[in-house]
């Protein structure tokens, strides 16, 4: 008998039967991308302009007119903000938007990666390795070529491991990276194709991946198995991408290939807050877009609801200079504020000074300290100011730090649950085993040679070349992995007994041990989320946990600190006050780009971004004289800041406070006290 398929109706919605007043809570564009339903669609939308709250509402809009929320992909940058996003989603309609696919670009690939394992010739637990253990296996690499004895100077595992990255997320030959970027180590490339050649090679037989590897090998698999490419990019009938502009090369192949069966994919960002060229991001992908999609069609947020007109109108002169992008004009229906300030300084001290006198007339103000942030160029450009916020006892925190996972207690426990999960990890074994008096790289090495082969890869005790110094110790390691790997426990179950067979380590390693049993039991706390082994390693290295419990506790008991951050490590964030430093040419632009005009850009949007993240006051500072190594110097301030005239920016001058008489002074509000 002959069959015939009747398909399934779209279900049509007319805009007053939603639940959700839509048009109310909304300006019209970004009515026109919640609404936006066939094709291709890039949202350009400027700082400020409720691009996450555009994005929140086309989710939801999408789930109420009838759309299955698991043929719904969300890519965003952090798994954190897809979770925030999808929560938000939830709270505007229903739970249905928790079933959307949410997540980052590598989360979503290793999901895609797991299930065709096979199909890259990978078992299907593998494991990820951050950063840092990607650094130990280049130096292991490295050592096994001898090139660490090298008479000539040869690059680090940290530079070499830039290089191998920078070819990948560039789509570089690894020389052209060399010569463009690492030209003094160019007469070694044939050596440091070696270790890049090591380095592939030993991903491959011990069944890891790096992040970079992630997107690669889906890449290649979506490409290289058609069959597998249209299951997956059907399951996808709407694809959203979050922040586009920070996309590198591999990402924005990807996201063509998830969207390729329905093609319905809407990209959101802003060409002008592109600013990560350093970590591989390309921004040509956000100004490729219309011509990689047919028919795409642009809808730019231009309303900002952040900032007042006046820092808006900084902003818009500034980007009035770059010689690439989309066109915009941030406006706002905020009340008027003041002039931007335009401050000079004599000294670099003396901006420092003028800073703190300025917090502590808002702190009078009654303005928490938190309201307010330094932004700089690099963490350097900071140290003065530091000291002088230290005399002047005003509490301030510097973004950035060792994130959680990258904390030696933690990955010492983290190491034992890799080898649970893949006993051919190396590196893992190689930090369980050298934790054992008596154990050095050479035996590790041997024992690793031994579970190579063994039958039972966790039955230590039977290794010949376990010596008696320690075989009450490997014995001991034996029990609890085969107690932990037979038996059925719960994911907290299996961290606390780790957590139990490590704390004579800890004490004996580290001075500050109360503080790391804290962070310890605080990790059997976060581990109480994971349904597998395998979920946890897999969200701990890709999305890591940024701050110690021990280092959250003690700072929820101080004052809200004052925020001191790069440029880089503030874009998403705002504050009612904002001082950019140091606004100075050579610092920023940066002295390494006023030759290349595509780099002298990037240092405009990333001035740029500074300036929108001001609320209600912003200040640009710079020192008249400057310190080097050969003594003081004349600067100029930064050439973007010559776009910002009388009416946009007020010039401020500092001087000194002259006391002529006892009860008497000349003052100014613009004045440094002596």
């Amino acid at each position: 008998m002959k069959k015939f398929i009747l398909k399934k109706e779209e279900p049509k919605i007319r805009p007053e039967d939603y639940s959700i007043p839509y048009s109310e809570l909304l300006n019209n564009e970004q009515l026109k991308a919640v609404f936006f339903d066939k094709g291709a669609a890039l949202v350009i939308a400027g700082a400020g302009t409720g691009k996450t709250r555009t994005l929140i509402y086309r989710v939801a809009r999408l789930v109420e007119s009838g759309v299955d929320p698991t043929e719904i992909l969300l890519l965003t940058f952090t798994r954190r903000a897809a979770t925030e996003m999808l929560n938000r989603a939830s709270s505007v309609l229903d739970d249905r938007c928790q079933k959307v696919k949410g997540g980052t670009f590598h989360f979503y690939c290793s999901h895609i990666l797991h299930r065709f394992a096979d199909k890259i010739g990978f078992p299907d637990n593998f494991t990820i390795i951050d950063t840092s253990d990607s650094l130990e296996v280049v130096q292991f690499v490295r050592t096994s070529l001898n090139l660490h004895k090298k008479n000539k100077r040869f690059p680090n595992k940290s530079t070499l491991l830039n290089m191998i990255s920078t070819s990948v997320n560039k789509h570089l030959d690894l020389r052209v990276v060399v010569m463009e970027e690492y030209p003094q180590f160019y007469e070694q490339i044939e050596k440091i194709e070696e270790v890049a050649k090591g380095y592939a090679e030993y991903k491959e037989k011990n069944f890891v991946m790096d992040f970079d590897d992630l997107l690669i090998k889906t890449k290649q698999l979506l490409e290289q198995h058609n069959d597998i490419r249209v299951k997956v990019a059907s399951s996808h009938k709407f694809v959203m991408v979050d922040e586009y502009q920070d996309t590198n090369q591999l990402q924005a192949d990807l996201t063509r290939l998830f969207s390729s069966v329905h093609n319905n994919i809407m990209a959101v960002g802003d060409d002008a807050q592109s600013i990560y060229s350093f970590r591989g991001a390309d921004h040509q992908n956000i100004m490729a877009f219309p011509g990689l999609f047919e028919q795409t069609n642009i809808i730019k947020l231009e309303e900002n609801y952040r900032s007042t007109p006046q820092v808006l109108m900084a902003a818009n002169n500034l980007l009035k200079q770059a010689s690439y992008k989309f066109d915009k004009e941030l406006f706002s229906s905020k009340e008027e504020g003041e002039l931007p300030a335009l401050v000079q300084a004599p000294s670099e001290h003396d901006q420092s000074r003028f800073i703190t006198q300025v917090l502590l007339q808002l702190r009078e103000q009654n303005v928490e300290l938190n309201e307010t942030a330094v932004l700089f160029r690099n963490g350097r450009d900071s140290y003065d100011l530091e000291v002088e916020l230290n005399r002047k006892n005003i509490p301030f925190v510097k973004y950035g730090g060792q994130k959680f996972t990258e904390a030696a207690h933690i990955k010492d426990v983290l190491a034992h649950v890799r080898v649970l999960v893949n006993p051919m990890d190396t590196i893992a074994w190689n930090r369980v085993l050298m934790l054992i008096d008596g154990i050095g790289p050479k035996t590790a090495q041997d024992l690793f040679e031994w579970i190579r082969l063994a039958k039972n890869p966790y039955d230590l005790g039977m290794a010949d070349v376990v010596s008696k110094s320690y075989i009450k110790q490997m014995t001991s390691l034996s029990k609890l992995l085969q107690y932990l790997k037979k038996n059925d426990l719960s994911v907290s179950e299996i961290i606390d007994e780790l957590v139990g067979y490590y704390r004579v380590f800890c004490e004996k390693r580290y001075d500050d041990y109360p503080k790391r049993l804290k962070d310890l039991e605080a990790f059997i706390n976060i581990s109480t989320g994971f349904s597998s082994l395998t979920k946890m390693l897999e969200e701990l290295a890709l999305d890591p946990i940024t701050a110690t419990a021990v280092e959250t506790e003690e700072k929820e008991k101080e004052e809200a600190p004052l925020i001191l951050s790069t440029i880089h490590s503030s874009k998403g964030l705002e504050w009612k006050h904002v001082f950019i430093i140091q606004c100075l040419d050579g610092i920023i632009p940066s002295a390494y780009s006023v030759d290349d005009p595509e780099q002298l850009d990037e240092e405009l949007r990333l001035l740029y971004v500074a300036t929108t993240r001001a609320k209600d006051m912003l200040y640009y500072t710079y020192p008249m004289l400057a310190q080097s190594v050969y003594g003081d110097y004349f600067t100029n301030p930064s050439r973007f800041l010559k776009q910002l005239d009388e009416n946009t920016a007020e010039k401020w001058q500092l001087e000194e406070e002259h006391v002529e008489s006892i009860g008497g002074s000349a003052t100014n509000e613009n004045l440094l006290n002596s």
